[in-house]
């Protein structure tokens, strides 16, 4: 009797292993709970996060101080001398918590992860704003980028044209693949996603025209 019900219960244990290791979604749409793909720029308009990086990625950079280091490993890196000028943007990413500001605001790094960001700031150049989706009604860990590229500061950094999709394409050319920094090795893949954002220049800050589409990235740490 007793040698039974010991194989029955290593029979059942894997099943119960296997439950308790299910992945939760990557994101969720912030309009489900009440919020925007656009971010708030202050003046009734918005901006496009346009890059998201999922959920299902390694725990290892969904986090700032892990973004940041992915981030350097395709050609972004933090602010000149950690110096912002401008006021943050928020967003609602319907998780629960509403409008908060940026985590952080990262830069092209033009090959330079310790000072190119400020010649970025110079001449301009891709850059973009991270949100993270962790409330109590949507705790995906999902990592929102508001990616745009932008003219020089003559210019007041104000986009370029077609400059949020092109930020984003940009971005996504970069990450795709394999790359590394610090010690840390990343896989990323990438899959459009048309329904999220809007097509068309209505509400977009700089009347810039969006075409639709964002792109959700896979991020592996190796």
């Amino acid at each position: 009797m007793f040698s039974k019900l010991a194989v029955f219960v290593l029979a059942v244990v894997p099943v119960a292993l296997t439950a308790v290791t299910r992945q939760a979604p990557g994101f969720v749409n912030p309009a489900n709970g009440g919020g925007s793909m656009l971010i708030d720029a202050g003046n009734g308009l918005g901006e496009p996060m346009n890059v998201i990086i999922s959920g299902q990625s390694s725990n290892q950079i969904l986090n700032e101080d892990g973004i940041i280091n992915y981030a350097r490993a395709i050609g972004f890196s933090t602010e000149c001398f950690g110096i912002h000028l401008g006021n943050p943007f928020s967003a609602n990413l319907g998780d629960g918590h509403g409008p908060v500001n940026q985590t952080v605001e990262l830069r092209q790094d033009y090959g330079d992860a310790g000072v190119g960001t400020c010649l970025e700031s110079l001449i301009g150049g891709n850059h973009f704003r991270v949100y993270f989706q962790n409330g109590p009604s949507a705790d995906t860990g999902a990592a929102f980028l508001a990616v745009s590229k932008e003219k020089p500061a003559t210019d007041n950094h104000d986009i370029v044209t077609d400059g949020y999709d092109i930020g984003r394409d940009e971005l996504v050319a970069a990450a795709v693949g394999t790359t590394s920094f610090g010690g840390i090795t990343y896989s990323t893949s990438a899959q459009n996603v048309s329904g999220l954002l809007p097509v068309g220049s209505n509400g977009v800050n700089h009347g810039i025209a969006l075409d639709g589409i964002a792109t959700v990235l896979t991020v592996i740490v190796q």
